[in-house]
């Protein structure tokens, strides 16, 4: 079942115990700078097995050595004792929906993918084709020889937006709606891998983290995908220890930007929490000389939003767009575990933000050249921040 409850709405929380953030401190920068090719070839299909058998390329470019051919199995012996890893502990939902649309006389076939709860019985969705859609529409999603006991699901389109944004309106709510879109839907998987690939079963386990608790995301914090309970007891016993926030990473984290300078690119917001607890720990991590070590791109974020002028993590609740771009000032990490990302995305901008363009750019070209796994199901790299980031 999907709990509702995990998909807090501003309208539902006081004032004092939610907060939204927006950053981005970053210099103003051409989106082309960004850009690099990549062979299709590269792009993974499937992830590497065992899990922590997946190629690592440290990267330091505060040594002469700035790239190192590691492996994830290696990252108990690249870890200090007292370091802290901290991940990201949303779930991914079965956020996809073939449906047919009714209207009058007519039928078609449409699909959504649920992006954001509003409340019990209403969510943001992206359809697919949008033009198939109107306000008004009223969509069938099931049917009654489906194994999904409630029968067949209804939704009503409420508002339709520009890009193919809409607001469903489901007759169920609740932990009914919960359990029929359990039922009825399919794993999201990245454009990149469902053009050539059809999604199957393995996906249901192979995108989605070992340590994956809370539901809400549309799309996996990849970098954890790298995680064994094995590899989790050697960190263990190195004195390396586990903290979780959780982040609902949103569609459109992992798209290109489409606009000609990073200062006209909307971030799209995304729901975080960091408890007081987890941020008490990771205070004292730095007091004790431990190094706070974020993994993925997701966990980074909302610490950094947690974060402080002053450098102290806070407990946060509520949504953050903060964008990070070359030029920004990290405060909360102090390396990071994360995947290959897509050109002339937010993420590899982020990246390239803690290391420095012209060292990512290299590091990449390196992957590339010694056929590195890029994206979803890909390889890693552990990031250590450049003292010259520009």
């Amino acid at each position: 079942m999907i709990p509702t409850r995990l998909f807090p709405c501003a309208w539902r929380l006081t004032p004092s115990s939610t907060r939204a953030f927006s950053r981005s401190r970053g210099i103003h920068l051409r989106v082309d700078k960004f850009d690099f090719e990549l062979p299709e070839e590269r792009i993974a299909l499937r992830p590497a097995r065992p899990r922590d058998c997946a190629r690592l390329l440290c990267v330091d470019p505060n040594t002469e050595n700035r790239f190192q051919d590691r492996s994830i199995s290696e990252l108990p012996d690249l870890l200090e004792p007292r370091d802290a890893l901290v991940f990201n502990n949303t779930r991914v939902l079965a956020a996809q929906l073939s449906g047919i649309r009714h209207r009058d006389e007519t039928t078609a076939n449409v699909s959504i993918t649920l992006l954001k709860p509003l409340d019990t019985s209403t969510w943001t969705a992206l359809a697919r084709p949008a033009k198939r859609l109107k306000t008004g529409d009223r969509i069938e999603f099931g049917s009654k020889e489906n194994v999904c006991l409630l029968g067949v699901l209804w939704g009503c389109v409420k508002e339709k937006g520009e890009g193919g944004e809409v607001i469903i309106s489901f007759d169920f709510q609740g932990p009914a709606l919960d359990e029929a879109i359990a039922a009825l839907g399919q794993m999201p998987m990245p454009p990149y891998i469902a053009s050539r690939r059809a999604p199957d079963e393995q996906d249901v386990s192979d995108y989605q983290t070992l340590y994956a608790r809370e539901t809400g995301a549309v799309a996996a914090p990849t970098a954890g995908l790298h995680f064994t309970n094995e590899l989790f007891e050697r960190l263990e016993e190195k004195g390396i220890s586990r903290h979780f926030v959780t982040l609902h990473v949103g569609a459109g984290t992992f798209l290109p930007v489409k606009v000609d300078d990073t200062a006209d690119h909307p971030m799209h917001a995304e729901w975080g929490v960091v408890s007081p607890q987890n941020a008490q720990a990771l205070n004292d991590v730095r007091q004790t000389g431990g190094r706070i070590i974020a993994v993925g791109s997701t966990a980074l974020r909302l610490l950094e939003s947690a974060t402080g002028e002053d450098g102290l993590i806070r407990a946060f609740t509520g949504e953050t767009d903060i964008f990070i771009t070359p030029g920004y000032d990290f405060r909360a990490v102090d390396a990071m575990l994360t995947n290959f990302h897509l050109p002339r995305s937010t993420l590899f901008m982020l990246v390239s933000a803690f290391c420095g363009l012209e060292t990512m750019q290299q590091a990449y070209a390196h992957a590339i050249a010694g056929d590195y796994r890029f994206y979803s199901y890909g390889d890693a790299c552990l990031l250590t921040p450049s003292e010259q980031r520009t």
